[in-house]
C-alpha cells in the first residue's frame, strides 16, 4: 500500500475517533438529562421523532463509528491475523457499509426521518 492511502487511513481514523468522542458526549449528556428529568422512553421518542437535528446527528455519529470500527480492525486484521492485500480491504469496506447501514436502520427508528 502506497504512502499516501497510509496517511488518509490514519488520518480518517484520527478524525473520526475525535468525533466520536464529542458524539459519545453529547449523547451521554442527553441520556443523563432524560434520566434526571424523569422522561419516559415514550417521551424521548415523541422528541427525537421526526427532528432533522437528532436524526443527522446520530446519522453522523454512525458514519464515524464505521468509519472508526472499519480502519482499527483492518489494523488488527494486519498485525494479529497478518491477512493483507484486496481481500483483507474489500471485506472490511463490506463490514464499515454494513455497520454504517445498521446505523441509519437505528436513526430511522429512534427519528422516523
Amino acid at each position: 500500500m502506497n504512502t499516501r492511502t497510509q496517511v488518509l487511513l490514519w488520518a480518517a481514523q484520527r478524525v473520526s475517533g475525535a468525533l466520536l468522542g464529542l458524539f459519545v458526549l453529547v449523547h451521554l449528556a442527553v441520556i443523563i438529562y432524560a434520566v434526571r428529568n424523569g422522561l419516559t422512553a415514550g417521551e424521548i421518542l415523541g422528541r427525537t421523532r421526526g427532528n432533522a437535528g437528532w436524526a443527522s446527528f446520530y446519522a453522523l455519529f454512525a458514519f464515524a463509528v464505521s468509519i472508526h470500527a472499519s480502519i482499527g480492525l483492518r489494523a488488527v486484521c494486519t498485525e494479529v491475523l497478518g491477512w493483507q492485500g484486496r481481500g483483507r480491504d474489500f471485506a472490511l469496506l463490506m463490514f464499515g457499509v454494513l455497520l454504517f447501514a445498521w446505523g441509519l436502520r437505528a436513526v430511522w427508528a429512534v427519528t422516523g426521518a
